[in-house]
């Protein structure tokens, strides 16, 4: 199990941008580096969903409704990961959470990110 700090979220208008970042502070980088971490997020009344992962070597994934507007990076130095998010929609709105996956997945407490229309 991996202990994840999400921070950012917020409030921001449609078409602004909002940065998500989520550490492991009490994991070894061996261990970090072997995870692939990713966001997910959670709108009301709908299934947690994949947002965009990235590999330790740094392979990334997009769900195709963030394609072109968000990015996802790690520094598996500093053990963090990091979701940028540009050209946001209302249907953006949701909990993100940040996910460790190795042999089990770990989950961040979760953020709350709004899009005001």
């Amino acid at each position: 199990q991996v202990t994840l700090v999400e921070s950012g979220g917020g409030l921001v208008q449609a078409g602004g941008s909002l940065r998500l970042s989520c550490a492991a502070p009490r994991t070894i980088t061996s261990v970090f580096r072997a995870n692939v971490m990713g966001w997910y997020r959670q709108a009301p009344g709908k299934q947690r969903e994949l947002v965009a992962s990235i590999t330790g070597s740094g392979t990334t994934i997009y769900a195709d409704s963030v394609k072109g507007r968000f990015t996802i990076s790690r520094d598996n130095s500093r053990k963090t990961v990091t979701l940028q998010m540009t050209s946001l929609k209302p249907e953006d709105t949701a909990i993100y959470y940040c996910n460790a996956r190795d042999v089990s997945d770990s989950w961040g407490q979760g953020t709350q990110v709004t899009v005001s229309s």
